[in-house]
């Protein structure tokens, strides 16, 4: 059945169709204009500002469905979709694959080579983007899920990929492999750290003890304001994953960027303490 214009969202221009697998991502990138209802996003109001259409283009940018759409053709912003900055040196990359239920990459800029962590799919508006940017030498695969293209921009830019051996049968062509449960520095001010348990091989990066990738380990939540873990998708070890992230909290970092859930920015020590708390809910479950 071809789908058809999703009859919970508002009325007017913009829509969401009914191909919607509600990965949530056009909701991180156009929250007020995006919500979740009956299990699906849907636009809950049409968007009104340049900012706010800005955030309604992003939301086309992003779906990995193209579920986002309007009824006449909109005129494209001449200002910059994607990818979206999220530090000075840091971007969402939108474009964001299916074959990844949705999930958020970023890009990070580094003086001796940069980073794509976790992949979107392969897109000429974004390989034009990080020529431009001077390209990818390395590849951070947060685990098995979530490798989307990264075998594609590997072979145009010639970048290494890090993986967990645990998790690398979902990425044979890797060509750094992580072999234990031990930190590993992986690049200058790039740190690997394994979190078993939302897949055997789930690794989290951290960048200059800062900005923490969390793949599908540790995200952010707006309905419960704190820190959250996926227990209903996580495929290894609810147990392994709060040991694991009972021993992340002796990191510091104040962003955290996850590929599924919301990202935040919180001061070192706040983001410490709703980890811990975060750890306490979790062993009570």
């Amino acid at each position: 059945m071809k789908p058809r214009r999703n009859t919970d969202s508002v009325p007017g221009e913009w829509y969401i169709d009914t191909a919607c697998i509600n990965c949530g991502a056009s909701r991180h990138v156009a929250p007020g204009l995006i919500v979740e209802r009956n299990d699906k996003s849907v636009f809950v109001r049409q968007p009104v500002t340049p900012e706010e259409h800005l955030a309604a283009w992003r939301a086309v940018l992003v779906c990995p469905t193209a579920s986002v759409r309007s009824e006449t053709k909109q005129p494209r912003p001449n200002a910059a979709i994607f990818p979206e900055p999220i530090t000075s040196d840091v971007w969402r990359c939108g474009f964001n694959a299916r074959s990844s239920f949705g999930a958020d990459s970023y890009f990070a800029r580094r003086p001796d080579g940069n980073l794509l962590i976790d992949s979107p799919r392969y897109a000429a508006e974004l390989v034009n983007w990080f020529d431009e940017n001077g390209g990818i030498a390395h590849i951070l695969l947060s685990h098995r899920d979530d490798v989307a293209d990264a075998d594609k921009y590997a072979l145009k830019f010639g970048a290494r990929v890090w993986i967990h051996r645990e998790d690398m049968s979902a990425a044979p062509y890797a060509t750094d492999l992580l072999d234990d449960g031990s930190a590993t520095d992986v690049a200058a001010g790039v740190r690997a750290i394994p979190v078993p348990g939302h897949t055997r091989g789930s690794v989290v990066y951290l960048l200059d003890d800062s900005v923490l990738f969390s793949g599908d380990s540790l995200a952010w939540s707006p309905r419960a304001m704190n820190l959250v873990a996926f227990r209903d998708a996580c495929w290894y070890s609810w147990s392994e994953l709060t040991e694991s992230l009972g021993k992340l909290s002796a990191y510091r970092f104040d962003w955290l960027l996850p590929g599924h859930g919301w990202l935040t920015h919180l001061p070192a020590e706040e983001m410490r303490a709703r980890l811990l708390a975060l750890v306490v809910r979790m062993r009570k479950n």
